[in-house]
Parts: structure tokens; sequence; C-alpha cells
């Protein structure tokens, strides 16, 4: 962030008269225009997602969500029948962030709301095993949470999923050579 401050800073103003020349040498298929005007407004991109670094995403993720918003900017104000390119790219850049930091806080509250179930889920089976003496079907978990099958069928393989990843991840940390392999006779032993 420090030398995308730093190139902002040290990247001269557009003139109303050079943005025009080069918003038209652009819409004419001219990549260096595109990146001087980029370059030129990188400071309001920067500006504008400091102004949103308390709504849930990083600095540097809010300046690259802006940048892809300058980008579309670019690319639709010739057709947008809008005359001021500045407010044109700096509402697109803040549509940009905005959309980012509402698809982060919809994917944080997914991820609540999947933690919840998997919490309940996980709770409602060692229940009902310990009630009926038994693994309890799908069905009877579905019933006893009010949840559908095909609900309570996708939370558990997210349960599953999540056990398995924990225990690779376990294993990934475990040194072979640390390993007491009489450890494991014992263990196979006490299964078999």
């Amino acid at each position: 962030m420090r030398d995308l401050r730093q190139e902002a800073r040290l990247t001269p103003p557009l003139a109303d008269r050079e943005e025009a020349r080069l918003l038209e040498r652009w819409a004419l298929g001219d990549r260096q225009s595109q990146t001087r005007l980029v370059a030129a407004n990188l400071g309001m991109v920067i500006r504008l997602a400091e102004a949103r670094t308390e709504k849930g995403l990083p600095l540097p993720d809010l300046v690259q969500e802006g940048s892809l918003g300058l980008v579309e900017a670019l690319q639709s104000f010739q057709s947008s029948g809008q005359t001021d390119f500045r407010s044109f790219a700096e509402q697109k850049v803040g549509e940009q962030m905005d959309a980012a930091i509402a698809a982060e806080a919809a994917a944080v509250r997914d991820a609540e709301l999947l933690v919840t179930a998997a919490t309940d889920y996980e709770r409602t089976e060692v229940l009902l095993r310990r009630t009926l003496q038994r693994t309890p079907t799908e069905a009877e978990i579905a019933e006893k949470l009010e949840w559908s099958v095909d609900r309570t069928r996708y939370v558990d393989k997210v349960v599953a999923d999540a056990r398995r990843s924990h225990d690779e991840e376990l294993l990934a940390f475990i040194e072979p050579d640390a390993i007491d392999p009489e450890t494991f006779e014992d263990l196979d032993t006490l299964d078999g």
C-alpha cells in the first residue's frame, strides 16, 4: 500500500483537456491511455477505499475492488451518456467497493449460519445416539431439528468434510519419526 500511495502522490493530475483526449484515445483502443487514466485516478481509488476500511474488508482488497470499478468505468463511460468522467468513475469505484463489502458480509453471515447448523447437527446426533442407543437416521435427525432431510444430509456432509479436513491438518503436523509404532500396535489391539 505504501508503494501505491507513493505512486498516487507522484502521478500528476490530469487537466480536463488531457483527460478528454485520453478518454477518446482509450475508446479507439489505445492501451497507454488506459494506463495513464488509471494512474491518474489511483489517488481517488485509495481515498474511497480508506473511507470504507471499517466496513469489513482490508484496505488492499478495497483498492483492488476499486481498481476493477475504475476499469469498468473506463469501459462503459463512452456509452453511459455521462459527461464528467471523474464523477462517473467515482460512482463506479464506490459501487464496486460497496458490492464487495456486501458480498463479504453475506459470506460471513452464511459461514456463521453454517457453523451454527453444524453445531446443532452434531449435538442432536449425539443426543439421539444416547437416547436411541444406536446411530440415528438422517430422517430422525431431520425430524428432531425440524429440518428437511436434504438440509440434514447437506449439513452432515459439511460436518464430515470438516472432520476429515481437521484430521488431515493434524496428521500433516505429525512427524513420522516422532510417532511411536508401539502406540499404533496398542491401538490396533484395543480396536480388535
